[in-house]
């Protein structure tokens, strides 16, 4: 039952997500589509620039609101309060590996993923979200160990995330906090996104693997 409650959770937290991204983008193609309307003396390099921005982010809606309601098929609640602004990516990552750094982790981060553009937002933000719960887990569970996160991928091949670090000298009487939650959320939310995540302690250390889709 926890783990089933565990895995909901991440699903309404994935929904909550993709609402408030949903929301941020249609309130932008309103904007400037209220500006082109208002500005009929507009030049023709503004128009264009406001239709390239109420086109992308009316692509992004659509593929947002795809995803949403796959997550939202189990039937979750509607996402309350009001939209927050997009969601972090893989360009947010330095800075959460950043402020690891600033709490006293050492962390060594290499991203070889990069191309005109992106996997899609919602494959971004997991990969974010992978991380994120790898670091927590590093700081919970190994307190002291480095740990090594890559980014590595291309369009075609899909988007790679791994995190690494060996394991901390444990007193055996003692296990480590927590009961593993964390990773069953995570496991959910790779699946939603067409993925998959392997992880596991070996003698190199304790090992977290992500493959996601990155369509050429």
């Amino acid at each position: 039952m926890r783990v089933d409650q565990a895995r909901l959770t991440e699903r309404t937290r994935i929904a909550r997500e993709m609402h408030d991204v949903l929301a941020h983008r249609l309130s932008l193609v309103s904007l400037h589509a209220g500006a082109l309307e208002m500005r009929a003396d507009a030049r023709p390099a503004e128009v264009a620039t406001a239709a390239g921005v109420i086109r992308a982010n009316a692509h992004q809606a659509l593929e947002e609101l795809r995803a949403v309601i796959g997550v939202l098929r189990a039937g979750t609640s509607e996402a309350a309060g009001p939209p927050e602004p997009p969601q972090p990516g893989l360009a947010d990552v330095p800075e959460l590996v950043q402020a690891a750094r600033g709490a006293g982790a050492e962390v060594h981060y290499e991203c070889g993923a990069g191309a005109a553009a992106g996997p899609a937002p919602a494959v971004e933000r997991t990969a974010y979200r992978i991380v994120q719960e790898a670091l927590t887990n590093a700081r919970k569970h190994a307190p002291g160990m480095a740990v090594r996160v890559l980014l590595s991928g291309a369009p075609g091949d899909g988007l790679r995330v791994l995190v690494t670090n060996p394991l901390p000298p444990r007193d055996p009487r003692h296990g480590p906090p927590g009961a593993g939650l964390g990773l069953v959320g995570l496991g959910e939310r790779v699946a939603l996104a067409g993925g998959r995540l392997d992880h596991g302690a070996g003698p190199a250390g304790f090992r977290l693997e992500a493959r996601l889709p990155w369509p050429a």
